[in-house]
């Protein structure tokens, strides 16, 4: 167990987060908005720039910066200031909320594993894969330094034979709506074409688009603290390292964009480090389960047996005690803990019957392979995780 201090739960500010400045970015090219804007954003893109960019960096929250950037550094000499992510903090929900201006209620992209009622199975999201459970991984993780965090992506089973998120929970990107409005607006991401597959690709196209004519958008993303992070903790030389490095390579990439542009630099969450359980050495709690949780190791929902379901929450608090905020399916729902706006139709038969999220430094992974490897995390409810940076630079 660990010395992380245990207070209430710190929640998403939902008038100042992700999804405000995707709708300041919509009002801005004429694009229909569904939430209010970002008033800090808004005010630099009053001015009208040609070209405005927002490069999102994976976990680069507020708490990473100061722990690793100097205050008068490229990055926090200019930061704006701080706003919120979404619940759940993690890329999935984050980075598409961002995406389509929407709550992760509205989109229904709420983690990496996400159960869909009318396939009636959990599904890896991203990958469009089973998710792998003990059976599928090494039973004891290598110590070989030079050996892949990750199962290649080739050794997961497809959950179907078309995209299950697309298809069941698709939506329109902020990207298509600038375009539908009549406006100019592009990707820089390794998963969109031209597919750019490393940051000074991702940059480069950056650089190109924002030198032809015309008023644009562009939105570009990396994966970067967060990979390192996840395999080497928020504490470390390998995410000092990386985030110094990322630092410096994009002061120079500000230097080469042209005059007229905006760039905006932020995150999808934060990042932080702890104590790993494993489900499998908790067998009366995962008895009472249905199908293994989804969602995120910080943020887990529970289908439970109905048999089970008046003993399940004192099982989980006499296994992990105040660590995790318990909450049933209708207090997620009372709290508007996922966001504001009209709930996407499959929304709630996703919930599960219990959601714990983690108020503490503790996780709970599906495998003993993932908590010998996820040494840092996200997507609890703490200061750590929501607090993310609008870092501003005017050309």
């Amino acid at each position: 167990m660990s010395n992380y201090k245990i207070s209430k739960p710190s929640l998403p500010d939902y008038d100042h987060c992700l999804v405000n400045f995707a709708n300041s970015i919509l009002k801005h090219f004429g694009a229909e908005t569904t939430a209010p804007t970002l008033d800090m954003a808004d005010r630099y893109l009053e001015k009208d720039p040609r070209n405005v960019v927002v490069l999102l960096l994976d976990a680069m929250g507020v708490p990473i910066l100061e722990r690793h950037t100097s205050p008068d550094g490229f990055f926090r000499s200019h930061l704006v200031g701080p706003y919120s992510s979404v619940f759940p903090p993690t890329t999935v929900a984050a980075t598409t909320s961002i995406d389509s201006g929407l709550y992760p209620c509205e989109h229904g992209w709420l983690g990496w594993d996400c159960y869909f009622p009318k396939l009636d199975k959990n599904v890896t999201v991203f990958l469009n894969c089973d998710p792998l459970l003990e059976k599928d991984l090494p039973p004891v993780p290598s110590e070989d330094p030079d050996a892949p965090a990750f199962p290649p992506q080739e050794e997961c089973k497809p959950s179907a034979d078309f995209h299950v998120a697309g298809t069941y929970c698709g939506y329109k990107s902020v990207i298509t709506k600038i375009r539908e409005a009549g406006g100019e607006a592009y990707y820089s991401t390794p998963f969109m074409e031209p597919y750019p597959k490393d940051l000074d690709a991702i940059l480069s196209r950056v650089t190109d688009l924002c030198q032809k004519p015309g008023k644009k958008y562009i939105y570009a993303y990396w994966n970067e603290p967060d990979t390192t992070m996840h395999r080497n903790g928020i504490s470390g030389d390998a995410a000092h390292d990386v985030v110094n490095a990322l630092e410096k390579r994009i002061d120079a990439f500000a230097s080469t964009l042209p005059e007229d542009t905006l760039l905006f630099i932020t995150a999808d969450h934060g990042h932080m480090e702890g104590v790993n359980h494993c489900i499998t050495d908790y067998p009366e709690i995962k008895d009472c389960l249905v199908r293994p949780f989804t969602i995120e190791p910080r943020a887990l929902n529970f289908f439970v047996k109905e048999e089970k379901k008046a003993e399940f929450p004192v099982l989980f608090k006499q296994a992990f005690g105040d660590a995790f905020w318990l909450l049933t399916k209708e207090e997620v729902l009372e709290k508007h803990l996922f966001g504001k706006g009209k709930e996407h139709p499959e929304f709630r038969g996703m919930l599960g019957d219990y959601l714990a999220v983690a108020i503490s430094d503790e996780s709970i992974l599906q495998t003993y392979f993932e908590t010998y490897y996820m040494i840092g995390g996200h997507a609890g409810s703490t200061e750590e995780e929501y607090q993310i940076p609008l870092i501003v630079i005017e050309k």
